[in-house]
């Protein structure tokens, strides 16, 4: 599988002659109780080609630096102000109530689902160039009252968009998902052939477009073990995926399967793909995650502005304690931004 490629560009004030304005990325700081303040401050002493913008509560920011011990200026965010080294800006939006690292409030479910809302509405305007998401905490959203299964939906339910793909990269690998956060018992029922020809329709153009591959090779995995022995294991191989992947080959496209998850992930399997198309969350993301946890990157596909994401959850034991990572979060802006400059147009 061809290795990803980042961007190697140095930071730029747009200031310098007749530089071009530094892209401003959207960064939603996640739930507050997690880490997802805390790798936002790292990420300011990172140089990076674009503005970030945090959105968050400027006091619980503030108070996350003292307890982190970092050395920190904030200032609101104008987009009419260049921007100033060491200086982090920032999109106040207030907690409902007060947060401690680590002790998870329901009555601020609103508050993060409106730093998604705020950003989201400023890549549709244009004010932000794509945005950046920090974790959430999804059954504390839902302890609230409010049903919640996870940023890619929330997103699409937002734009109106009927399908989006949830990709994740990293470790050399791409792992697209044909179902993404459903109760095991309710795969199966999920996976029709309409949704599977969609969903691989949106993930080839994706990788033609955002990702700079002409003719992308795709493999596609089973449902069942073993491909389903054929049909003595379930039969969804031969009703759905096969007729699936033969009517999409014949418009051009170049898919490998259905192919036994278990050998799937094996170099000689992974040499002759550029992403690989999961059926459902666990049978994909474990291997991923294995090859670049803390260093992989979340994409929704087929949404009308860009967002990516960390690979990680919230990770309340380590909030406030210095030794969360930002790995993930620095590659997933360096993600939106190679998506943003791709010479294609955005995916509806």
């Amino acid at each position: 599988m061809r290795s990803l490629q980042r961007s190697k560009e140095h930071a730029v004030s747009s200031e310098e002659g007749n530089a071009a304005p530094l892209p401003v990325i959207a960064l939603t700081s996640g739930e507050p109780a997690g880490i997802g303040p805390d790798i936002c401050l790292a990420l300011s002493r990172q140089r990076l080609p674009c503005r970030v913008v945090v959105l968050g509560d400027r006091g619980l920011l503030a108070a996350r630096a003292a307890q982190l011990g970092f050395a920190l200026r904030m200032r609101a965010f104008d987009p009419q102000q260049a921007p100033v080294a060491d200086e982090i800006e920032v999109l106040h939006l207030p907690l409902a109530v007060p947060v401690s690292a680590g002790t998870l409030a329901p009555a601020n479910s609103p508050y993060v689902l409106g730093l998604i809302e705020r950003a989201l509405a400023g890549c549709i305007d244009a004010s932000f160039a794509a945005m950046v998401t920090a974790p959430v905490h999804k059954g504390v959203i839902n302890d609230a009252g409010i049903a919640f299964t996870g940023h890619t939906e929330f997103l699409a339910g937002l734009t109106s968009t009927s399908r989006v793909v949830m990709m994740l990269a990293g470790g050399g690998l791409r792992v697209a998902l044909a179902t993404t956060h459903l109760a095991l018992a309710d795969v199966a029922g999920a996976i029709t052939r309409e949704s599977l020809d969609a969903t691989l329709r949106i993930l080839y153009q994706a990788l033609q477009q955002r990702f700079g591959i002409p003719r992308p090779r795709i493999l596609v995995a089973g449902l069942n073990p073993h491909g389903g022995e054929g049909g003595h294991l379930g039969g969804e191989e031969i009703e759905i995926i096969v007729p699936v992947l033969d009517t999409l080959r014949q418009a051009g496209m170049h898919l490998e399967g259905p192919l036994p998850a278990d050998t799937l992930f094996t170099p000689q399997v992974l040499a002759r793909g550029d992403c690989v198309l999961a059926m459902y969350h666990d049978q994909g993301l474990p291997v991923l995650k294995y090859a670049s946890f803390g260093k992989g990157v979340n994409v929704t596909l087929g949404l009308p502005i860009v967002r990516t994401s960390v690979d990680h959850g919230t990770a309340l034991e380590l909030a406030g304690t210095g030794k969360a990572d930002a790995g993930s979060l620095i590659a997933a802006v360096e993600m939106a931004l190679e998506l943003v400059r791709a010479p294609g147009p955005q995916l509806r």
